[in-house]
């Protein structure tokens, strides 16, 4: 029986630039971005595998965290205060995506590379 990569599920997220085709709301574009993931359900999670996300999704917790509270105040001296606080979530939510998506490409570079040499 194959395993489910979870990690495909991620890819869903890009319905929402769905929504923001539908409703002209250009900030949802983005999500486009989450398509890229589909390409994980024909990855058989292993050992490694499941290490490098785990190694991942850490260092994307942390960029989170460290970037949430210099966003908030960067949003806050440039914005309102009702707009800051979605922007600065939206900036950590950012940051932590984009570090995910480079640590976990780093790592299966790594471990590619590994195998290959």
């Amino acid at each position: 029986m194959k395993k489910i990569n979870w990690l495909g599920f991620l890819s869903l997220l890009s319905l929402i630039a769905l929504l923001g085709w539908q409703h002209e709301e250009t900030g949802l574009y983005g999500f486009w971005g989450f398509i890229y993931f589909i390409r994980y359900f024909w990855v058989i999670p292993d050992e490694l595998f499941v290490l490098n996300v785990q190694k991942s999704a850490t260092i994307a917790f942390m960029a989170s965290m460290a970037s949430l509270a210099p966003a908030m105040f960067a949003a806050s001296r440039l914005y309102s205060i009702s707009s800051a606080v979605p922007m600065a979530f939206a900036v950590s939510f950012a940051a932590a995506t984009i570090s995910f998506c480079l640590s976990l490409a780093v790592l299966e570079w790594k471990e590619q590379r590994g195998a290959m040499g």
